[in-house]
């Protein structure tokens, strides 16, 4: 049965509260309670909330504003420096992840496409899990916080790579056309963030200095800003988010900007709330029995295998082993777009339903465990303990 977008955020946001009460009563991460409200009244659930796709395409705004939020209080000098150890890290812990996940699939059966694909999903790491678990003062001004960006920001070109790879090959194309549009993307990175400057300089700048008194004028700008450069970054071959992580770093030095974060963390929560929604309800449990071996199997290798890559690595480029360990387990997951991978893929016939299911699957399990580790574990905003709550 069709219900109306109204009563279908009555119900999310109403569960979301009762889930969310029974989390915090039972000490869990907040997290967990969307994804299993999104497991019960989703369609493979209780079936009352059944449009998902328009659910995930909302909810997806919900990471552009985080990608924008984290933008408005980074540095771009500190980052840039990060980024050329991140770049060596992040490659070489890509190859293994793939590798690894190209041998398990391998191993229990899947095609070869299949196996690939698996292995393409398991290279990232959650970009929501990463930043929302990590305390605002040391994601904006210690060294962690500047290298979980970089090193997410090069997987977010890495995940473009891989769905302009998908996409080509569902539509046919040669390896000369892949080839001339992965160019014109990369090429789009730096003339997106070239306009970008001359469009704060000699636009933006200007009308926040004269309208800066107007605060609703203000919010309206800084929603207009973020989406247009997410929009541009798509029309460029480039995602979304990074579109929206450049709008926010050009006008990180605006005094303005703090004013500007604080008031669209709300609306971000408010998104965010429907992404994890969607990722639980997009999810059939009956299906699950098909892939369950191979999905914990692979699973544990990520939980496993991730921090101690990470550790090594960022050893390996002169990071204090404390710091290594750290952020080994805050990256230690699969990704959103590891989700993404797998719904386009299989929607496009590149890989078989059981393997679509085997990423899902997967990288559901990773986020609620590696959810738990992180809370448990490590200085959060939402963490159980008093000794590890930090804001």
């Amino acid at each position: 049965m069709d219900v109306s977008i109204t009563f279908s955020f009555f119900l999310i946001f109403s569960g979301a509260a009762i889930f969310a009460s029974l989390a915090l009563a039972t000490r869990q991460p907040l997290i967990i309670a969307y994804i299993a409200l999104g497991a019960f009244i989703g369609p493979y659930g209780l079936s009352l909330v059944t449009d998902t796709k328009l659910l995930a395409d909302i909810g997806h705004i919900g990471i552009i504003f985080l990608l924008f939020l984290l933008g408005l209080d980074m540095q771009p000098q500190a980052l840039w420096a990060t980024l050329r150890k991140s770049t060596v890290v992040a490659l070489f812990s890509s190859a293994i992840f793939l590798a690894m996940g190209f041998g398990v699939a391998y191993a229990f059966g899947y095609a070869t496409t299949d196996a690939l694909v698996v292995g393409a999903a398991m290279m990232f790491s959650s970009t929501i899990i990463g930043i929302k678990l990590l305390p605002t003062t040391v994601l904006h001004h210690r060294h962690i916080g500047e290298l979980m960006i970089g090193l997410l920001l090069i997987q977010d070109l890495l995940a473009i790579i891989v769905l302009m790879v998908l996409f080509s090959a569902a539509a046919g194309d040669g390896g000369e056309s892949m080839g001339q549009t992965l160019a014109i993307s990369l090429l789009g990175l730096p003339v997106l963030g070239g306009l970008a400057l001359l469009c704060v300089r000699y636009v933006l700048l200007p009308l926040i200095a004269r309208f800066d008194r107007f605060h609703e004028y203000i919010f309206l700008l800084a929603l207009g800003w973020c989406l247009g450069m997410a929009e541009a970054a798509k029309a460029l071959g480039l995602s979304e988010e990074i579109g929206a992580f450049i709008a926010g770093i050009t006008i990180a030095t605006s005094p303005i900007s703090q004013y500007i974060a604080v008031n669209l963390k709300p609306l971000r929560d408010f998104f965010l709330i429907l992404f994890f929604f969607s990722v639980g309800a997009r999810f059939d449990l009956a299906m699950l029995q098909t892939v369950w071996i191979p999905a914990l199997v692979l699973a544990v290798l990520v939980l496993g295998l991730k921090p101690v890559v990470y550790r090594f690595l960022l050893q390996g480029v002169s990071e204090k082993r404390v710091l290594a360990w750290d952020l080994g387990f805050r990256l230690g997951q699969a990704s959103e777009f590891s989700l993404l991978i797998a719904y386009v893929s299989v929607g496009a016939a590149l890989i078989s339903v059981q393997a679509s299911l085997l990423i899902q699957a997967t990288t559901i399990i990773t986020l609620l465990a590696s959810s738990y580790i992180v809370v448990l574990n490590y200085p959060t905003p939402i963490a159980i303990s008093d000794r590890l709550r930090r804001d």
